[in-house]
């Protein structure tokens, strides 16, 4: 009798389980369709952002390519006086350090401080270039938050409207949930956007300044071997 009891109390308890609902995971996909109009903006401002950063990278890889023996040459040309081959050579090397020895070869017979101010202009020009793009970057590391919270805000002005249309008076936990949830979806949104963006902004000012003492020391190097005796 005893044994029965036990086995009906054991099936009751694995058929309470059974029907237990069974909780679902959610995907970034599925999260993100929750988000209305403000994630599609979201979603190209992301797609921007990894567009620059993968191009900006290639700039500076190619900024940063350089042979080791290119000073010695130049060097070994300005003091043969061969100043046409020291020229060509920067051209086939073409990286901003070797544009700006080749503005200082052209200004080569002038005051020093005229060739020095040649080539600190011409860097200038190269900084600009390489920072191309860092402007947008910072934007949409900074904006993209602000759009998370603009979605968050409409999505609660939303709802809070459709509670006060309800004439019944009686407010539904799983409508309310719904959308607070479709709201604070834009908030993650636009905090993961900012995150990615503000980390790849930084991991890029880094490498430019990185190339800027490249072109500092390059700048330096060719100065004294102008002021090297004959």
């Amino acid at each position: 009798m005893f044994l029965q009891i036990d086995t009906l109390n054991a099936m009751a308890e694995s058929l309470a389980i059974a029907e237990e609902p069974v909780q679902e995971s959610i995907s970034l996909w599925t999260m993100a369709s929750y988000g209305g109009w403000i994630m599609i903006i979201l979603a190209l401002l992301l797609a921007w952002a990894v567009y620059i950063f993968i191009e900006r990278m290639v700039v500076l890889k190619s900024a940063t390519r350089e042979d080791k023996s290119f000073m010695d040459r130049i060097h070994d040309y300005i003091h043969e006086g061969k100043m046409d081959s020291a020229v060509n050579l920067c051209k086939q090397t073409d990286t901003p350090a070797s544009r700006m020895i080749e503005k200082g070869i052209s200004r080569i017979g002038r005051p020093m401080q005229d060739v020095q101010v040649a080539i600190e202009n011409v860097g200038n020009l190269e900084v600009g270039k390489l920072e191309k793009g860092l402007v947008i970057m910072a934007t949409i590391a900074a904006g993209a938050p602000m759009l998370g919270f603009l979605g968050t805000v409409l999505g609660m002005v939303q709802t809070f409207f459709n509670m006060a249309q309800n004439a019944s008076g009686v407010i539904e936990m799983s409508a309310l949930s719904e959308g607070m949830y479709q709201a604070m979806v834009t908030t993650i949104g636009g905090l993961i956007v900012g995150i990615l963006a503000m980390f790849a902004y930084n991991f890029l000012v880094a490498r430019i300044d990185h190339v800027v003492r490249g072109l500092e020391s390059r700048t330096l190097e060719f100065m004294d071997l102008l002021n090297e005796p004959a």
